[in-house]
């Protein structure tokens, strides 16, 4: 908890030291009531005369008094709140940019239903807790600590009716510690689990309809549900006990004072029996002020486990070290080597694994060429691939981009020099244009021709025919449009970039073979000297690359163009002929 304190301003802790006094102020106005109306029976009961003038001013000091502690603690509410819900901002804008730097291998690790939780729930309890700790905090014990020393100098008995109280309380609170952090504790990992099938569930709404998997799926959720349940029930009844033990105490106290103050009434002498009245109600009001200071502590007890492990999550991402570093940058790109890549002696396994994906991975691919990536199912095209823009770092050897290590580029350097478009269309909402101008600071987004082009190249014609155009609304995910189109947006959107390297992974799978064919006759054309990389599982799509290198198994077991290959590599002319006839190929 106490490592979140530090995203705190010098403001913050301005308004935390503002609340802390006006939080004071509030104790002692609300100390000071009891004593005037002690003053006011005393009065009424210590003479004959009673003086009406007296009671008046008494109770407008009572007044007064109460007036200025609501005063007090509105103000410090005010300002506790201010400073938990900053710092809430500021944990959720920290965890955001933390985790959209992740690499792929971060996402994995914590699961995006968890990160999701983490940045949503997990800070709402942490700035639940500051938001009433500050306040709590400070006031149960200067408000215990002041009215113990107002109190100590009274009657014993009144004094151990009072600590027994206290123990009653203490004992409930070792209770909850003992029995309910288990509890709490689980929580927020039970939340994840829900989050995640819920967020699978409704994802897949259309395969689980199209199956027949209503029934499998709810059942899948009512676990997960009831595991949720069950642990809310345990602690609920855990609970159960602080309800009916603060209510003995709290009417139990008031009787044991009144009690044992009407015993000592009873055998006071007449002048003394006013007196004795006026310190048993002070003292009644006192010890409940008590009571409630250590009541108010169990609310605190009772969110401090659930917001300790909230805290320790959101650590465990601010404090995770991203396995793709960025680089010291390079101001000295090489000219001639612009839009060349190199793998030299290449190996990569993902974290924690042990087998190696790719063994001894070395080509070149010089500026403008076409080079293409075929193999089974596993063979580690797109892990290949993915090394390029860093997705993942090179576990062995060096892939080079321009003559430079990739490693040695910032991350922005190197995206700039790159459109990749991913094996899966990712489309965000907002309009056509600014998703194929995604990334661009608004001072140097493409001009309209420029998108023109790119809608051009990537055969996205069709946005011209929706009602506004470009400007055409698109939905989250791209759900208003169809997978091939939202394909060609993606496309779109590396193309406007005007990248020196172009990256497919496996990025023509959702469009039909004309649109296929015709899109890549449109890049050879009018992007003659772009580097293009291609993962396909089409013969077609790449029979016509520059170079085609055949994967088995995460090694390099072909290499050359189409009709070379139909002649020495057996993977590559099975694959070719589990999709095309003799014929078809020949006359492809």
């Amino acid at each position: 908890m106490l490592k979140q304190l530090k995203y705190l301003s010098k403001k913050d802790w301005i308004f935390v030291l503002i609340s802390c006094v006006f939080i004071v102020c509030n104790v002692y106005c609300e100390l000071e009531i009891p004593e005037y109306m002690e003053k006011i029976i005393n009065n009424i009961t210590g003479s004959k005369n009673v003086q009406i003038k007296e009671i008046l001013i008494n109770g407008l000091y009572m007044l007064g008094f109460a007036v200025a502690s609501v005063v007090c603690i509105i103000v410090s509410k005010f300002f506790s709140s201010k400073v938990a819900v900053g710092l809430g901002k500021k944990l959720r804008l920290k965890v955001y940019e933390k985790v959209i730097n992740f690499s792929s291998a971060e996402i994995k690790h914590f699961s995006t239903p968890s990160l999701i939780t983490r940045s949503t729930n997990d800070i709402v309890q942490v700035q639940n807790l500051i938001a009433m700790g500050m306040t709590v905090l400070v006031k149960a014990p200067v408000m215990a600590v002041m009215a113990i020393t107002k109190i100590i100098s009274a009657n014993i008995s009144w004094s151990i009716a009072t600590a027994s109280a206290v123990g009653i309380i203490a004992i409930t609170i070792v209770l909850i510690v003992i029995f309910a952090l288990p509890k709490f504790k689980k929580i927020q990992t039970l939340t994840d689990n829900l989050n995640k099938v819920s967020r699978e569930g409704l994802t897949g709404t259309r395969v689980v309809r199209a199956f027949n998997a209503e029934e499998y799926q709810t059942e899948k959720f009512e676990k997960v549900n009831s595991d949720i349940t069950h642990n809310h029930l345990s602690i609920s009844g855990i609970m159960s006990l602080m309800d009916p033990t603060m209510t003995i105490v709290m009417n139990g106290l008031p009787l044991s004072i009144y009690t044992i103050g009407a015993y000592l009434i009873k055998n006071a002498g007449l002048s003394e029996k006013g007196a004795i009245l006026g310190k048993m109600m002070t003292f009644g009001n006192y010890a409940i002020q008590v009571i409630m200071s250590f009541i108010v502590l169990i609310m605190i007890f009772m969110m401090l486990p659930r917001a300790q492990v909230s805290a320790k999550r959101i650590n465990e991402v601010l404090d995770t070290k991203n396995s793709v570093e960025d680089g010291k940058g390079t101001d000295k790109p090489l000219k001639d080597k612009e839009g060349e890549i190199q793998f030299v002696n290449v190996g990569f396994k993902y974290p924690d694994a042990e087998e190696y994906v790719l063994h001894d991975i070395n080509f070149k691919v010089k500026k403008g060429q076409t080079v293409a990536f075929i193999g089974s199912t596993g063979s580690g095209k797109s892990t290949l691939i993915n090394l390029v823009p860093r997705i993942y770092d090179a576990t062995e050897g060096q892939v080079i981009v321009d003559g430079v290590n990739v490693k040695d580029y910032t991350l922005e350097q190197l995206n700039n020099k790159i459109g990749y478009i991913s094996q899966k269309a990712v489309l965000f909402s907002g309009t056509v244009k600014s998703n194929v101008t995604l990334g661009y600071k608004e001072n140097a987004k493409p001009n309209d021709e420029s998108i023109e082009k790119a809608l051009d190249i990537s055969q996205s014609s069709f946005v011209y025919n929706l009602s506004e155009g470009i400007d055409s609304r698109i939905d989250q995910g791209g759900k208003n449009v169809s997978g091939g189109q939202k394909q060609r947006i993606s496309i779109a959107r590396a193309l406007a970039r005007n990248p020196e390297i172009l990256i497919f992974d496996d990025s023509f799978s959702a469009l039909d073979y004309k649109t296929d064919k015709n899109l890549r006759e449109a890049l050879k054309q009018k992007s003659g000297d772009t580097t293009c990389l291609i993962v396909a599982q089409r013969i077609g799509t790449i029979k016509d690359a520059d170079k085609i290198l055949v994967l088995d198994k995460g090694t390099v077991v072909g290499e050359g163009k189409h009709n070379e290959l139909m002649e020495t590599c057996e993977i590559y002319r099975e694959i070719a002929l589990s999709q095309l006839s003799k014929e078809e190929l020949e006359n492809a």
